[in-house]
């Protein structure tokens, strides 16, 4: 009877003890499940997707953010790839309500048996419910609160729906997250031309997708593949002889970087920098895309031209030697390639080791193991160099130039290959559309890798003779004409203003005497535009130089003024030169079409104003717009636009642009500009439907060497480009405005031709400027409306 009542005794404690910790369990779980989040924000759930940066025609030119993540529905995502996962992660996906109770009872046991908390008995759910809302720690109430919201997750979304969650949350190393994500980082494709075997390798990557995964660890990833392939087996997913030859398949992984299918990184960083500026942080996560105003060829064609230009010029300037030195010896041919390691392509040009030189080649090992030859026309022209303005003798053999070891670059020219050198000058290239400011092409530099100065918008230069046109539209709003005569002869200036006393001169060092204004400028003739300054007036004509977007304020108030001693970044000079090829309307230059959000919505779209009351084809992706696009701002007038332009036009076609002539088109306009000693040279350059300018210097004031004018180092790159960029494009010459009158006059003096006078030319005046004198009659040619007089008898 003893016995009987301990017995009792003892069940009625066990039935307490159990009702007491069921008590308990329940109030925790209420606990836990009260302080759980909402279900419902999974729905609208916005995974962390990066910032991707277009061309105007949606051609890829950047991605910014720390995860890579190309969400997917599930209905792209190929059914193979959803039982890989199925056989890796959770086989009774689509039986059990959210909670696969016998797996969490192979857990316990697992528990009991060991002693240590395993992972185990985790479904796709519980770790749905794991990433969105819990931490990855270990804990009896973190797998708790995952069981809970595995239950509501189930409750409040469809099996597909948890699916696709999952397989676009799941983090699957190397900054992939999700399956699209992954395929892209490492089989440098997407998930619909994945093979078995592959998607085999991604399923096997949630459980360590850092330590596990086909770059790190080929090895153990390749057997937890295997695994997969063997589960998908024996579920019925695959068949036997896809089974046999997925097992087979030899694993190619290895990491794609984001492939941009255009070049333009400078630009690509400036959106960066505007995005984190309007957004913040969230601009890396948010899935914005932001379509810009880059044209794709016009850019790939400023990407060449620049390249170009600057090789070129370095090639002018000698050999600088070998970029590196190895010691190739004793090592296997196949190893040398380790030894280029550390030099990356740099603007294109590769790097190469020298392991065998003959009298007239060279045999050079790439980083990829490929070996290559390089002959006599692709070394002779390596002359040691001495000093910008030197070089040393030419070459006998190709021993005086490289020796084995040597590691060298290379640029490939059709089917051979050139010996090269990473310029150590620097240049920028920028275009615009003169009809709203749109950027079209923009370089920054030789290489974005090497320099990420963007000099289009941070390198503040001396524009030299670029800046003239803007001074000699002053003048022709102050009564000179292109007819004036200035004369062109030595002075000397004790300008309160200049720290000493100036003695400026031309560039050739000679001097012209009387000169017309149009010849004086498209000559470039600094003594000419000096005078005329003078007789604008510094600060006058500072002031002018607002209306094509300078600050008054920081232009120098004296005469150098005249031969471009202010300070301007390229795209400052491509919007006043905007002016020019707009026919007198200023434009904003910008770069962001439009912003759209991760679902696709326009959320900011640009409304720049434009040089048009119908805007051409050209503006055709901005228009649609709910509101017509702003006009500009008309701040030269349209007489003083055209005669500007017919002057510059003169600079191609017989000044110091000349070399332009080569395109074949009536309808380019511009200027050069060397400063001195050469430290900068400019081409700024348009026809009226496309600006750009090109300029070359050393980021540290070097000097660029002798006769590196703006005509020589920068007017190739900016041909080269405007080349491409206009190719096809018919000849837009512009269409004489009213209130304009052309009329024959004597070249010497600028006033009216003689009835019959041979040499007599064609001037164009405002109506109300034109000459009333005849060449060689009573007053020529001391005075009268063709020329302009200081008051103290010189000529000006």
């Amino acid at each position: 009877m003893k016995i009987f009542r301990l017995g009792r005794f003892i069940l009625y404690l066990l039935l307490t003890g159990l009702l007491v910790l069921s008590i308990a369990a329940a109030a925790l779980t209420m606990k836990v499940a009260s302080e759980l989040p909402s279900i419902d924000a999974l729905r609208d759930v916005q995974l962390q997707v990066p910032l991707r940066v277009y061309t105007r025609d949606r051609r890829l030119l950047a991605e910014f953010g720390e995860k890579r993540r190309n969400p997917v529905h599930i209905e792209d995502v190929p059914e193979d790839l959803v039982h890989a996962f199925l056989a890796a992660e959770d086989d009774r996906f689509f039986e059990h309500p959210g909670v696969d109770m016998f797996g969490l009872a192979r857990a316990v046991f697992e528990l009991i048996r060991t002693g240590e908390k395993r992972q185990g008995g985790s479904t796709i759910t519980m770790q749905v419910a794991r990433n969105f809302y819990l931490s990855r720690e270990k804990t009896y109430l973190r797998k708790l609160s995952e069981i809970i919201l595995a239950f509501r997750i189930e409750q409040s979304l469809s099996k597909p729906e948890i699916l696709e969650l999952y397989l676009n949350k799941i983090y699957l190393g190397h900054r992939a997250y999700g399956v699209e994500a992954a395929a892209r980082v490492y089989y440098g494709t997407g998930i619909g031309d994945l093979s078995i075997a592959q998607m085999a390798m991604i399923a096997a990557l949630p459980k360590a997708p850092s330590r596990v995964n086909p770059v790190n660890n080929p090895s153990a990833a390749k057997i937890r593949r295997n695994y997969i392939l063997d589960r998908m087996h024996k579920l019925g997913f695959i068949d036997a002889d896809t089974h046999a030859a997925a097992r087979a398949e030899v694993d190619l992984a290895e990491l794609h970087t984001v492939q941009a299918e255009a070049q333009a990184p400078w630009l690509a960083e400036m959106v960066r920098d505007e995005m984190v500026r309007r957004f913040g942080p969230q601009a890396y996560t948010s899935g914005y895309e932001v379509v810009t105003t880059l044209d794709t060829d016009r850019q790939a064609a400023a990407n060449a031209a620049m390249r170009r230009a600057l090789l070129d010029y370095s090639r002018r300037h000698g050999y600088r030697g070998p970029e590196g030195r190895a010691e190739p010896d004793g090592m296997e041919a196949g190893d040398w390639s380790g030894l280029l390691r550390d030099y990356p392509a740099r603007g294109g040009l590769v790097a190469g080791l020298v392991t065998q030189v003959e009298e007239k080649s060279v045999q050079v090992v790439l980083r990829s193991g490929d070996t290559l030859g390089i002959e006599w026309d692709g070394l002779s022209w390596a002359r040691p160099y001495k000093s910008a303005n030197r070089k040393g003798p030419g070459p006998e053999k190709a021993a005086d130039i490289l020796a084995v070891g040597d590691i060298v670059r290379l640029e490939e020219d059709g089917d051979k290959w050139l010996l090269a050198q990473v310029p150590q000058v620097q240049g920028a290239l920028v275009s615009l559309r003169p009809v709203d400011g749109a950027i079209v092409a923009l370089v920054g530099g030789f290489d974005f890798g090497d320099s990420k100065f963007n000099r289009v918008t941070q390198a503040k230069r001396q524009p030299g003779s670029s800046f003239k046109p803007i001074i000699y539209s002053a003048a022709l709003e102050s009564g000179f004409t292109p007819a004036t005569i200035v004369n062109d002869a030595p002075v000397v200036f004790d300008d309160a203003a200049l720290e000493a006393t100036w003695r400026p001169e031309n560039y050739s060092g000679k001097f012209y005497g009387p000169t017309r204004l149009r010849e004086a400028l498209y000559r470039s003739r600094n003594l000419v535009s000096i005078r005329v300054l003078r007789t604008i007036g510094a600060t006058r004509a500072a002031s002018y130089a607002e209306r094509f977007g300078f600050a008054a304020a920081q232009l120098p108030k004296d005469l150098t003024l005249a031969l471009g001693s202010a300070s301007a970044t390229p795209l400052q000079m491509a919007r006043a030169y905007a002016v020019f090829a707009s026919g007198g309307y200023r434009v904003n230059p910008y770069f962001i079409t439009r912003i759209h959000d991760a679902e696709g919505n326009v959320i900011e779209a640009a409304r720049p104003v434009v040089a048009c009351a119908e805007c051409p084809p050209v503006l055709e992706d901005l228009q649609g717009r709910e509101q017509p696009l702003p006009l500009a701002q008309a701040v030269i007038t349209p007489q003083n636009a055209w005669l500007m332009d017919s002057m510059m036009r003169d600079v191609i076609q017989r000044g110091t642009g000349q070399r332009a002539r080569a395109l074949g088109r009536s309808d380019l306009g511009g200027k050069t500009g060397t400063t001195n000693d050469q430290m900068d040279a400019w081409f700024c350059g348009y026809n009226p439907s496309l600006v750009a300018v090109s300029w070359v210097g050393f980021d540290k004031l070097e000097p660029l060497g002798r006769g590196e004018t703006g005509g020589r180092a920068a007017l190739p790159m900016w041909m080269a480009y405007m080349g491409d960029a206009l190719k096809g494009s018919p000849v837009m010459n512009r269409h004489q405005p009213e209130g304009l009158v052309t009329v024959r006059i004597d070249p010497q003096s600028g006033l009216l031709a003689r009835s019959g006078q041979a040499d007599g030319i064609f001037e164009s005046f405002r109506s109300d400027s034109v000459p009333t004198e005849i060449a060689g009659g009573e007053g020529a040619p001391g005075g009268g409306p063709a020329s302009v007089d200081d008051g103290s008898g010189e000529l000006f």
